[in-house]
């Protein structure tokens, strides 16, 4: 069963209102950031392709990549598919890019269905792809399809900022991290929200693209 969704703004608040009610760090940590952002995104194939994209490069990198890839027409299952490795590279894809990308296409999942499942069964099937590791069907699942409790226990500036916000003596682990995440049900992916922001500010720059 799919559980709470996140459509706008006043969720966002009412998350952040939750999670500063069980915890003063977190009404602490949500004032120094104002607003957080809403950072919905478009669901589907384009969506995970993106993701493939973006994968251990800079944002100004990846979104180059994707100019490109849109300019060649090649954002669309029937583009990857119909392309040849050396269109891909053209427009900046590795060959283990190209590899996920054109798996992803093959796959022809039914994205309708897909957000129909529940959080783990989603994320579950995502993973089964190549090129698509927890932490982007985790992404996906927050930003492309609004989940309120999902969580990406692996991704290091979550670790980080969990760390300073809760005035831990070190950065947690994947592990313990989702353990700590537990406590922040049902309100998960604002509380990675609220981390991201944090980890923004003290470091100056973005903890996601």
């Amino acid at each position: 069963m799919v559980g709470r969704l996140i459509t706008s703004d006043a969720c966002v608040r009412e998350g952040v209102a939750w999670l500063s009610a069980q915890d003063p760090r977190w009404a602490e940590a949500a004032a120094r950031l104002g607003p957080l952002p809403l950072r919905l995104r478009a669901s589907g194939f384009q969506a995970l392709l993106d993701a493939i994209t973006g994968q251990q490069v800079s944002v100004a990198s990846a979104d180059a990549v994707w100019r490109r890839l849109d300019a060649a027409g090649l954002t669309r299952p029937e583009g990857i598919l119909s392309a040849s490795d050396e269109d891909l590279r053209a427009c900046g894809m590795s060959r283990q890019k190209t590899r996920y990308a054109r798996a992803l296409a093959e796959a022809a999942l039914d994205y309708d269905a897909l957000e129909r499942l529940p959080d783990e069964a989603l994320i579950a099937e995502l993973v089964r792809l190549p090129g698509i590791g927890r932490w982007t069907a985790e992404i996906y699942a927050m930003f492309s399809l609004g989940r309120a409790d999902v969580f990406a226990p692996g991704d290091l500036a979550l670790q980080e900022a969990a760390r300073m916000v809760f005035g831990l003596e070190a950065r947690p682990g994947e592990k313990a991290l989702r353990a700590m995440a537990e406590a922040w049900s049902p309100w998960r992916s604002v509380a990675a929200r609220v981390l991201w922001g944090h980890y923004g500010l003290a470091k100056s720059r973005e903890g996601i693209r």
